[in-house]
């Protein structure tokens, strides 16, 4: 469970750093990197939303189970 946790905020931290600078200076760092909406980048973009769903998943759970 520890893994899956540091994957996913990695993956989120990712997902964050990329949209900050796509808004700052539009520059979209995975397409940069792995081309525009080649089949490696959609994957990265895939895996970065899931791990956004799993890791408010995993926030929201444990912010409840402390009370």
């Amino acid at each position: 469970m520890q893994a899956l946790k540091i994957i996913t905020y990695i993956l989120v931290l990712i997902g964050a750093l990329n949209w900050g600078l796509l808004g700052a200076f539009g520059l979209d760092l995975v397409a940069l990197i792995f081309g525009d909406m080649t089949v490696v980048a959609r994957i990265i973009y895939i895996l970065v939303g899931i791990s956004a769903i799993i890791y408010a998943i995993m926030s929201y759970r444990d912010v409840f189970e402390k009370y």
